[in-house]
């Protein structure tokens, strides 16, 4: 298993190595005599091109491009020789300026009057078959034939076995298949899988730019090493290209062509279509795992060298995300680098004009980090690098806010209401890097002065303060945003003052507008102007000259208005503010702001235990065989790979198959019986494999853009190490016996907890919070950055406060879920303690009343200020009495309210097939995994696998499903619908969503469409996508009537305001 799991990654290095490649397409080799040849490759090998793909250069028809009239014999133009010759010397030329050949290749295809040798009759359609009669046909058509039946006939594959055999052995090293539709799989497979036996080098690559979807899945299995999208139709408002790719890249890595291959002439530079194929070109770059380049842009080779060397730099590995603009903001598409860096590629939807970023949109995506803004490659075009800042260091505890001071209690502007804010202050809210945090204040002051404030922040490892100014809101509320770039504690603050100059410049305009005399008014504002410039902060600002110029205006006696119009302007009021005195000034105390990564705030999370991973009936998994499963996971959409405890199981006591209290000698146990003599906490069951097979896991999630998420399960079983070298850190009963964990009447033979605190003393057992604090930090050490704590609300506060401190001190990317299935207020305290995720009461919530208070409660202050849900539909010890009964249907209304309620959700293995037998009158599976192997055929009948992928991109494309906020609910009259729009704060990203809520029956639905939310009126066009099926509408309707099925119980929109151009 180790040997096949290594030979798999080899391959896949080799595969990324070639698809680095950059491929240029020289589409008619006949015309090129030899010195061209030799030319056109050294020119490709300067601009940065590592290989070059060529129509063959056998005999045929000028009219018939492509279709050989005899296949073993070169053009006259090249000697007329044999074609293993004639490739030979194309090969050894190209190879000479280091470029790789390439062949196109249509084996199916031959001109009319092709020789016996290239095509027998036999082969070949029959002229009944023949289309040469069919004025509708094109004229070129009328010269060609092509083989007959699927599968071909065996001869013929056979001779061009041979024939391809030739070609290899004289340099060639791989063949672009331009038309793999019209064979079947199997005669490709037929027609490779020898050659390849003999030459592990050969690549193959699929032409499946503009196939169906039904065409390109055909092509699995077939041998092919890389295929292509249809980059060169897609314009950047179309959502379709991400589903596409994702579907072709489970096929095989994916090419990319700014252009469809089709001969033309090189476009001009300066006209239309040339930018619009640079344009394209940098898609491609960015969005492809290789590149190939048509011979259209030959006259831009400096332009395709920049991005051809941009690309090599770069290192493009990760899959690519696209956000699509609407409304006015740039799309985006985003895609991982070198580990710990992105690149987004920002483009106009329009074309039109410079693209407008919102950063905010990618956040889920994107390391936390300052964009860096490295070059406009094309008109309408931006191009950015996001590399993962210096995580913030600080002390564990740090920030706790001192009692009020003497300057609080003689302020003359008074601060309440200061959000967000946890626990009055005292602990951190909760932020995510890119995201704006929305400060909120009321500022109240005596008298008519007007006021002025501002934001300040900074991470806590930085020595100065950033600032932004509030801006004034209803009743006295005062608002501003940041948004922070690194991730770990920063802090927060807010100060006002009386600004002198604002209530100088209202009253001014009060009198003016009143036709009051104003002359003494404005040798106020001189002296007010004179007493900024005299101002220690003034020397040296550039700001200085807008306030000179204002005062000798005014020295110059202007009339009345001009100098009213000049005392209010914009720039004069900007320079004041930061050069004016600012009397009374009050600043607030500091608040604690904890940032988080993106995965803090959005992932989609599998559960499996990887003993049941195994292929062969009864046997144990191991990682390898978990490393087996990541392309399936990743297809599905999955980037958090759960894994329950690892470790070695105890014998003691150990439960049999659904919790017997008696175990068969061949029953695995409980994985949550933690400890043996082969190793507690920090050690592995070596049945699952090496502290090496989990460091190759962790290696083959991150290469599948996964993370490895552990279970920190406090537990042992009566075999744990500690209970022989520390008797003292468990409880004993009054007989002297072990205490196993109990919940009465609930009673667990198998575990044994610790105690954290002296039963004599009341002390805190430091030195085991030490030691649990030592598991983590040796699984962060390992790799792991994401940790499911089973059942925290069982254990101490204090210890749960001090722990997650401390390991954030040290590591501030670390991810703790917990998994707090207790009362309300202990899971908010543990999610104000510093838990970045929770688990919730999502899981028994069914109505539409239940679930819409709910989503309301999550999304809205106080709660969404610290507590980040995450919706699991099932767990290992939760079969919901809903899916108990629901069928189908039931699977699929759950996926649709967890993956579009929240960023974060998850699902247990098994939920895909729909299992849901439960022990009678339970919410618990019978044969449970926690007790027993359980192996599943991943391709059952009535799985809801593709649906699962589908959501998931779809998810992964709307910024607004990116979060649990953003929750607008929606009126509908069907109890049994549940409708809602999610949206982000800008209206960038807007998705309407209903779910029926009933398993058994359609329901109708008419929701109300939300024209308010982008402002409109009820007259207005609101415009929309259906991102199930892709179809696009316009509404001047004031409702949408939908119709909801069993076999399709939910439906969602991606809604805009203004039109698209496509």
């Amino acid at each position: 298993m180790v040997r096949r799991a290594a030979a798999r990654l080899d391959r896949d290095a080799e595969l990324l190595a070639f698809h680095a490649a950059a491929i240029a397409l020289a589409r008619d080799a006949r015309a090129s005599p030899y010195a061209a040849w030799q030319a056109l490759c050294t020119r490709l090998r300067r601009c940065g091109f590592n290989a070059v793909c060529l129509t063959p250069p056998w005999q045929c028809r000028d009219d018939i491009q492509g279709a050989p009239a005899d296949v073993d014999h070169a053009d006259a133009r090249w000697g007329g020789g044999a074609m293993d010759a004639t490739l030979a010397r194309l090969a050894r030329e190209a190879a000479a300026q280091g470029l790789t050949l390439l062949l196109d290749l249509e084996p199916d295809r031959v001109a009319r009057d092709a020789a016996p040798r290239t095509a027998q009759a036999q082969w070949l359609e029959s002229p009944a078959d023949e289309p040469a009669g069919d004025p509708r046909q094109p004229a070129a058509r009328h010269g060609v034939r092509y083989v007959r039946g699927r599968p071909a006939p065996a001869a013929f594959l056979q001779a061009w076995q041979s024939r391809l055999a030739g070609w290899l052995d004289a340099g060639v090293a791989g063949f672009r298949c331009t038309a793999p539709q019209r064979l079947d799989p199997s005669d490709w497979r037929a027609l490779f899988e020898p050659l390849r036996a003999s030459r592990p080098a050969l690549r193959l690559l699929a032409w499946t730019a503009g196939l169906t979807p039904a065409q390109s899945a055909a092509l699995a299995g077939a041998g092919f090493d890389g295929v292509f999208g249809s980059i060169p139709w897609w314009s950047p408002d179309a959502a379709w290209l991400d589903a596409e790719s994702q579907r072709l890249r489970e096929i095989a890595p994916l090419l990319a062509a700014p252009l469809a291959p089709a001969g033309g002439a090189p476009l001009a530079p300066a006209s239309a279509a040339a930018h619009a194929a640079l344009r394209a070109l940098w898609v491609a770059a960015l969005w492809g795992d290789g590149l190939l380049v048509g011979s259209e842009l030959q006259r831009m080779m400096p332009a395709v060298a920049r991005a051809l060397r941009w690309r090599r730099q770069a290192a493009p590995r990760g899959r690519p995300v696209l956000l699509c603009g609407r409304d006015g903001w740039a799309t985006l598409i985003i895609r991982p680098g070198p580990p710990g860096t992105s690149h987004v590629l920002a483009l106009d939807p329009q074309a039109a004009h410079e693209p407008r970023v919102d950063w905010s949109a990618g956040a889920a995506l994107l390391p936390a980090g300052v964009p860096r803004h490295l070059a406009d490659p094309v008109e309408h075009c931006a191009l950015y690098r996001v590399a993962a800042a210096r995580p913030v260091r600080a002390t564990a505890g740090a920030l706790l806010p001192g009692p009020p001071s003497a300057c609080d209690r003689d302020a003359r502007v008074v601060f309440e209401h200061v959000a967000p804010s946890v626990a009055h202050g005292s602990l951190a809210a909760k932020a995510l890097a890119h995201v704006p945090v929305e400060v909120g204040v009321d500022l109240i002051s005596d008298g008519h002065e007007q006021l002025a404030g501002e934001l300040q922040w900074r991470a806590v490892d930085q020595a100065g303060w950033h600032g932004v100014p509030l801006a004034p809101g209803d009743n006295d509320r005062w608002h501003a945003r940041f948004a922070p770039r690194r991730v770990g504690l920063h802090e927060f603050r807010v100060c006002a003052w009386r600004d002198t100059w604002l209530t100088f410049c209202r009253e001014l305009r009060l009198k003016h507008e009143a036709d009051q005399d104003i002359a003494l008014d404005l040798a106020e504002g001189a002296a007010h102007l004179r007493a900024a410039l005299a101002r220690r902060q003034a020397r040296g600002d550039a700001r200085r000259a807008t306030i000179e110029a204002a005062l000798s205006m005014l020295n110059g006696g202007p009339a009345p208005a001009d100098a009213v119009a000049a005392l209010l302007r914009d720039g004069l009021a900007q320079a004041m503010r930061a050069l004016a005195a600012r009397p009374f000034m009050h600043t607030s105390a500091s608040r604690p702001l904890w940032v988080d990564r993106a995965a803090a705030g959005h992932g989609s999370w599998y559960e499996l235990f990887p003993r049941s991973q195994a292929v062969p009936a009864g046997a144990h998994g191991t990682f390898d065989d978990v490393i087996a499963r990541l392309p399936a996971l990743r297809a599905m959409g999955f980037d958090v790979l759960y894994l329950p405890p690892i470790h070695p199981i105890g014998q003691s006591q150990r439960k049999g198959r659904n919790n017997a209290l008696q175990a068969a000698a061949d029953d695995p146990g409980s994985p949550y019986a933690i400890g043996s003599p082969d190793g507690g906490h920090d050690a592995i069951h070596p049945q699952l494999g090496t502290r090496a097979d989990f460091a190759r896991l962790v290696q083959a999630a991150a290469a599948h853009g996964m993370e490895v998420a552990l279970d920190f399960a406090i537990q042992c079983s009566p075999d744990h190490p500690w209970l022989q070298r520390h008797p003292d850190w468990f409880e004993h009963r009054a007989d002297g016996s072990i205490r196993h964990a109990e919940n009465p009447p609930k009673r667990y033979e198998d575990i044994v907890n610790v105690s954290f605190y002296d039963q004599a003393s009341g002390r805190p057992r430091r030195a085991l919070w030490r030691a649990l604090r030592d598991v983590l930090l040796y699984w962060i050490d390992a790799g792991v950055r994401i940790f499911r704590v089973d059942n925290p609300h069982t254990k101490p506060l204090p210890f749960w406060q001090w722990l997650v401190a401390d390991v954030h001190a040290r590591h501030p990317d670390v991810v703790f879920l917990s998994e707090a299935f207790t009362r309300p207020r202990m899971m908010y305290r543990l999610a104000k303690l510093g838990f970045t995720q929770s688990y919730t009461y999502f899981t028994w919530r069914n109505t539409r009343h239940e679930l819409d208070s709910y989503l309301r409660e999550l999304s809205r202050p106080p709660v969404c200020e610290w507590f980040r849900p995450n919706f699991f539909v099932n767990t290992p010890d939760i079969n919901p009495y809903f899916l108990q009964a629901s069928g189908r249907a039931g699977f699929l209304i759950r996926a649709a309210l967890a993956t579009a309620g929240s960023g974060l959700w998850g699902m247990y293995s098994g939920f895909e097939l729909c299992e849901a037998q439960p022990v009678p009158g339970k919410e618990e599976y019978l044969d449970s995994e926690k007790y027993q192997l359980r192996q599943r055929d991943w391709h059952a009948p009535g799985n809801v696998t593709a649906e699962i992928a589908a959501l998931n991109r779809i998810r992964r494309a709307n910024p607004a499903l990116h979060s649990h906020l953003g929750y607008v609910p929606l009126q509908c009259a069907n109890e049994q619908v549940l409708t809602f729009c999610k949206a982000t704060p800008n209206r960038a990203s807007v998705v309407l969503v209903a779910i029926s809520l009933d398993p058994w029956a359609p329901q109708s639905v008419r929701v109300a469409l939300p024209r308010w939310l982008f402002g409109l009126d009820d007259s207005a066009d609101l415009h929309g996508e259906d991102l199930l099926d892709g179809a696009r509408a316009s509404w001047r309707e004031a409702a949408l009537d939908l119709e909801l099925t069993p076999q399709r119980p939910y439906r969602l929109w991606r809604l805009w305001s203004r039109p698209l151009s496509s």
